[in-house]
Formats: structure tokens, sequence, C-alpha cells
């Protein structure tokens, strides 16, 4: 009776954080902060699933499985069967994100941690900042892996190989590069839990999954390399050169992993936790290894902060660690008021809550315009729109954003066109706006349906 009650305030933990979860992106959303990507991409590929079409992004030009071979797309598209909604998306989200507290508890219960320690694990875990942060970032399926993969080592832990498999595959279908995270979990498995037969799983389906998707799904369906190997290029052209080169030339990766961007990154990472950790008990950490090693090599800055998606298959291997320190005695903080006030520090100094009363505000001024200008698409006709707007209407077969970059070839294979000149949106800008409105209007075939505070929708004739 007094476990139920104790894994009852945990539960009242995690409905409250998936319900501040899912109406914080959905409020983002509303106020077309989210973007063509990676919701419109995500949303228009589920939709087209659910209608039973192939799932072919028009922002990309090619199949949703050439993205990230992430097969999670399928069953998340009977979702859509029920009623298409992008908040569907928001609410998975939320809740995967939110849910990886469970499976926390439980593991510091496992690891005999006082009732209060378990607890504050728990919390830990939820007020993490990058766990409210990638939230707001659009949605991303690699959320799912986080419950997943601390499902995964309460089930090893607790010898049930089924519940251990299904984790597993699970993950995998998240998107292809969790597959390392997989094997790296499989050698700490193996090696340090004494869980052999779960290690060698991991490792065998982390090997094997990534071969297969990079190797095979992924040219398959894009024609072309996974699409993060540009942010390599210094050392290679394709996943086996730079495989090929980690092994080969140590010495081109030196002056890219000795940085202040670096330093700063793995800074941001363990600030959350650094409490907890103990150089003992680093063994956990055998897990984070490849997402961080991807994020240090990589020339891309969004993959070193607590802002994007890249570091998420990192965090239950920061909270294991901890888990693991704290059953030994050690850490600087061993109560739960200390711990919980710690994280809060940190989540109110790292959490992007600050966005909603300033940046996520900058359109606000003509959102009723736009909004009404949304409404009056009233087909599933093809669309050119903004990058923000995309997301609101990309639940049909073809639609593009503007980009200064790539002109439409022929506006005449579009049903509508809808442009806010005064918030142009990513990848554009006021004057190229404004050069698409007088073209429309000087073109014979649209007539312009809408307008009202800079926002412009022409209709095709």
């Amino acid at each position: 009776m007094q476990e139920k009650l104790k894994l009852g305030g945990v539960s009242w933990m995690i409905g409250i954080s998936a319900l501040i979860l899912f109406l914080s992106s959905s409020l983002r959303h509303e106020l077309f902060q989210s973007t063509a990507y990676d919701l419109g991409i995500f949303d228009q590929a589920v939709y087209l699933i659910s209608q039973g079409k192939p799932p072919i992004s028009s922002f990309m030009g090619f199949h949703i499985l050439g993205d990230h071979a992430a097969w999670i797309w399928y069953p998340l598209a009977l979702l859509y069967k029920i009623y298409p909604s992008v908040y569907w998306l928001f609410a998975v989200q939320a809740i995967a994100l939110a849910f990886g507290a469970l499976p926390t508890w439980y593991l510091a219960r496992q690891a005999g941690l006082k009732d209060s320690q378990a607890s504050a694990m728990a919390a830990v875990y939820l007020l993490y900042p990058l766990v409210f942060n990638v939230n707001l970032f659009d949605f991303h399926p690699e959320v799912i892996a986080i419950p997943g993969l601390l499902a995964a080592v309460l089930a090893a832990r607790s010898r049930k190989i089924w519940w251990f498999c299904a984790s597993i595959i699970l993950i995998l279908g998240c998107k292809a590069v969790l597959s390392l995270t997989v094997a790296a979990m499989g050698v700490w498995l193996l090696v340090f839990e004494k869980r052999r037969l779960y290690g060698a799983i991991a490792i065998f389906a982390g090997i094997v999954w990534f071969a297969i998707a990079t190797q095979l799904i992924i040219p398959f369906f894009s024609g072309a390399e996974a699409a993060a190997v540009g942010r390599y290029s210094y050392l290679g052209n394709s996943v086996l050169d730079i495989a090929k080169n980690l092994v080969t030339q140590p010495g081109i990766i030196l002056s890219k992993v000795f940085s202040l961007d670096n330093l700063g990154y793995l800074i941001l990472l363990v600030a959350p936790v650094i409490w907890g950790l103990s150089p003992q008990n680093m063994q956990p950490l055998i897990g984070a290894i490849p997402c961080v090693a991807l994020n240090i090599l990589a020339d891309y800055q969004p993959q070193k902060d607590l802002v994007h998606q890249y570091s998420v298959p990192a965090i239950p291997f920061l909270i294991l660690a901890v888990i693991s320190s704290l059953a030994q005695g050690r850490g600087w903080l061993q109560n739960k008021r200390g711990i919980i006030l710690w994280s809060l520090v940190t989540f109110l100094s790292l959490a992007k809550f600050t966005h909603f009363g300033g940046k996520y505000l900058e359109s606000v001024d003509n959102w009723q315009a736009t909004k009404q200008a949304i409404s009056q698409v009233s087909t599933q006709g093809n669309v050119y729109t903004t990058a923000q707007i995309a997301p609101h209407l990309s639940e049909r077969e073809f639609i593009q954003f503007t980009n200064t970059d790539s002109l439409p070839g022929d506006f005449n294979s579009f049903n509508y066109v809808l442009l806010n000149v005064r918030h142009p949106g990513w990848a554009s800008n006021r004057e190229f706006a404004m050069s698409l409105v007088n073209k429309l209007r000087a073109n014979s075939k649209f007539q312009l349906q809408y307008q009202r505070d800079d926002v412009y929708l022409f209709l095709k004739r």
C-alpha cells in the first residue's frame, strides 16, 4: 500500500509535467514559432501515411524513410487515422518526455536509494533543462527513445528479456543514429553490469541496424548519404569514410575536439547533474559516448547546446550515473531538498520558458490576420507559404515554403500562395516576400483572396 502511495506521487508529477509540456509546445505552435523544418516535414509524412499515400516530403523531395530510417512514423499514423492533427505529435512528445520519470523512479528504487532520493531523481529528470527545451523545438521522434532507453536498462537489470528486446526495437525505430547509442549501452551492460546476454543483444542489434539503415534504407529512399554527413565533411563524404578516418587518422579531430565551444557544451550538459557525478560511478556514461562524440565532432553549432534534440540520448545515462553515485553514498548532495533546489536553479537558468515573454511574441501583431488567412485555405490544393505558416498547412501532398535561395519554378503549380510580409519567416526576408506579392498581383492566373496587416492570400483562378 505504501509503495502504491509513493508511486502515486510520481504519477502526479508525470501527469502534471506532460500537461505543461503539451500546452507549452501547442502554444508555441499557435504563436507561429514552429517551422517547416522539422514539424512540417513530419506532420506531412504522418498525414500521408494515414491516408495510404507514399510519405514523400515535398519539403525534402524524398520518402520520409530516407531522412533517418525512422519507421516509428507508421504506428504514429494510426493516431492521424482517428483525426489528422499535428497536436497528436505534441501529445506523444509530451507524454514520452514526462514518462521517462517512471523508469527513472523504478531504477532509483532498484538501486537501493531511499524513497525521498528516488522521488528526487524523478524530479531531477523532469527538471533537466533539455527535457523542457526539446519539447519546444517542434517534434522529434528521438524523444520517444528516452523512456525506451531507461526501460531497457530496467528490463536488463530485472532480467526481463522480452521487455528489453521490445525497448530496443522501439529505440531503433526512432532514428538510425540511435543504433550507436544502443550498441554503446550494450557494451556497458556486457562489461560493467554483467548482463552478458542483454549486452550482446544490444551490441548486435545496434551494429546491424546502423549498417542496414545507413547503407541500405537511407540511400535507397533518399538517393544520398545520411543527411547529417555534411556536418563532418572534414572527416569524409560518407558514413564509411568518416568511420575509417576516425580510426586511421585520429589527429584530424584534435583541433575539433579541443575548443571553447565544446568545453562550453560539456559544461552545459553536466551542470544540471554535476552534484551527483563521481569518478567512481561514471560507467553508465559509456552509453552517452556516441551521442556526445558526434556533437563534439560536428561542424554544426545547434549540436552543442541544450535547446535542440541532438543531446537527447545522453539524458538517460546521465541520470543512471547519478543514481549509481547516490547508491554508493557519493555526490555533493544527498537530501531531497538540496537535490531539487539545484535542479530548480539550473532549470530556471537554462530552460527557455522565457521565450514566451519575448521571442515567441514577435509575430503576435498580425496573428489574427494570419489565422484568418489560413482558415480560407479550404481545400487540399498545393500551397506556397512561409516556413512558420507551413506546419499549419502541411497535411496535404504538396507544400513548399519561401526561401530566398530557392525561387519557385512556376507559381502555377500552387493553388494557394500565403505570405506574411511583416514576418516573412525563416529563410526569407521582407524584400523577398514583397517581391513575391508584386509578382502575384501581376499574374493574371491568381487573384488576391485576402489582405490584412501585411498578410496576403492569393488563390489560383
